[in-house]
């Protein structure tokens, strides 16, 4: 019997949890560890943030689908991992006082040394459920992908955050409720003539998923021009982008209607449409009550007040700690600096115009333990796709890249495909493989709702990281880089909503559902 442990159930990690399932014989294991008893279909939470969905219409219990499906699922955090094992563990022991309990060590064929032994790798995890909350469980695995996602770094600017800051988030089903609540409350001061300032963007020079704050920017527009107090409110998008439509993969050429342009200049124009000013290169170093202090690449240091502010945080690895069998610290070598887990890219450092889509990971597999994978936001990009800049103060500019959506689902997958056949056909070296240099992705950016007044900007990229030697010209395919904004692409989104929640509950044909 083979152990495969999945820590996180988000969309890499769920993917990955269903395709293993499907694809194993029932006497191997698949094992899910998340802090969360709910999946949440992320995409949607902007909606919940303007109170066109509640939390319900976002999340599921995961249990009862893990259960029907015959996954374990365990509501826990991973803390730390033991790619060696450990040696002061007793093979068959109750475990050790450190640990609690120890899983099931049951004789299996370790990944680690191709041997059957019973002192295999394991992970520890820190259970969140209220009845074990705060209990360390050790659990043995023979593969483990690490889906965890990121941690959302509202520490990293002083005063940014709904918890210990003054700005609201819509990353989580309870932050994005919050900042509905709050939305209304500007609105209901501005029906009674107030007038006020909102911003929307990002909350630190690093921030990736600047997608997320575009389709709030323009769902909250929509919000105030439905309620009729649009000209009483000042929306501003405040964005750590070079310009206007790059989201963090340095922009998008593609020929419209036999004429090439770029993602600036069709971003630009929604602006310019629904009244939205916005400020660029920028990077937020604190917020106070009221006023957002940034500097940007001219150098210049500014401050912006606010009545309302969404700003998203940056994102860094979880907190993880990895250890040999003798007990030695060996989080540099599993993990980097930025707490994501290192894959087969290249990570030499070497300047930003060196670069080359060949540095991006295929399999996600770990260079040092091959029985471990990271998929998702859980594993360490080579480097920025869009150029990193920084003001002359060297405060950094500089968009981290987006790994989430289509890239992330299509990772899970190719994971599981490539364990299963490990542990069914023998398989030593990864047989499946998903480089965002060579996949496309599609994104449905929601720029406001309604059966018949919502909009949405459709776009396509292919691939998702730029291949400037297959290229040359534009760095993506322009017969599969486009983009449209109108009516059509909200009703899109709307049909992907229900489309991913369908598949995510594994109902009838979910396989037929493309990641």
């Amino acid at each position: 019997m083979a152990r495969v442990v999945v820590l996180g159930a988000g969309v890499s990690g769920h993917t990955a949890a269903l395709y293993l399932r499907k694809r194993l014989p029932r006497e191997h294991e698949v094992v899910v560890v998340s802090p969360n008893a709910n999946y949440n279909w992320i995409p949607s939470n902007i909606w919940v943030g303007v109170g066109k969905m509640t939390t319900d219409d976002v999340v599921f219990p995961l249990a009862p689908i893990y259960k029907k499906q015959g996954i374990t699922f365990v509501q826990a955090k991973g803390v730390a991992l033991w790619p060696e094992g450990d040696a002061n563990v007793e093979p068959g022991s109750d475990g050790a006082t450190a640990y609690g309990t120890v899983a099931d060590a049951s004789s299996a064929k370790s990944a680690v040394t191709g041997e059957i032994g019973l002192a295999q790798a394991a992970v520890d995890v820190e259970h969140t459920a209220a009845h074990r909350a705060g209990e360390i469980e050790r659990i043995r695995y023979d593969y483990v992908i690490n889906a965890t996602g990121p941690k959302l770094n509202f520490g990293a600017t002083a005063g940014l955050g709904p918890d210990n800051g003054y700005t609201v988030s819509v990353c989580t089903p309870s932050h994005a409720t919050e900042a509905h609540a709050r939305l209304d409350e500007l609105i209901a001061e501005c029906k009674g003539g107030a007038k006020k300032t909102a911003v929307i963007g990002v909350g630190h020079g690093t921030c990736t998923c600047e997608g997320a704050a575009f389709e709030y920017t323009f769902n909250v527009e929509h919000q105030l021009r439905e309620a009729g107090v649009r000209d009483n409110v000042e929306l501003i998008y405040l964005t750590n982008e070079n310009e206007l439509g790059d989201f963090g993969v340095g922009g998008m050429q593609f020929d419209q209607n036999g004429y090439r342009t770029t993602s600036q200049l069709w971003t630009e124009s929604l602006y310019r449409e629904r009244d939205v000013k916005a400020i660029t290169g920028a990077a937020v170093t604190s917020v106070e009550p009221g006023v957002i202090h940034y500097d940007q690449l001219d150098g210049s240091h500014n401050d912006l007040e606010f009545d309302f502010a969404m700003l998203l945080p940056p994102f860094k690895g979880n907190d993880w700690k990895a250890y040999g069998a003798d007990g030695a610290d060996i989080t540099d070598t599993v993990f980097a600096p930025s707490g994501f887990m290192k894959v087969d890219a290249d990570y030499s450092k070497k300047a930003y115009e060196e670069w080359s889509a060949k540095d991006w990971p295929r399999t996600y597999q770990n260079p040092t333990y091959k029985n471990m994978f990271a998929v998702g936001i859980a594993f360490a990009p080579p480097h920025q796709i869009s150029k990193p800049r920084a003001t002359p103060d060297g405060v950094p500019v500089a968009p981290s890249p987006p790994r989430t959506g289509m890239p992330s689902g299509t990772m899970g997958k190719v994971v599981a495909f490539t364990i299963a056949d490990m542990i069914t056909k023998g398989a030593t070296e990864p047989t499946h493989s998903a480089s965002m240099s060579e996949m496309a992705a599609a994104c449905v950016a929601s720029a406001g709702t309604g059966f018949r007044k919502g909009t949405a900007a459709a776009m396509t990229m292919s691939p998702v990281v730029p291949d400037w030697e297959k290229y040359p010209e534009t760095g993506r395919n322009l017969k599969e880089t486009m983009g449209e904004i109108g009516l059509a692409g909200h009703w899109v989104k709307r049909m992907l909503h229900t489309l991913f929640i369908y598949k995510a509950k594994v109902k009838p044909g979910w396989t037929w559902i493309p990641e």
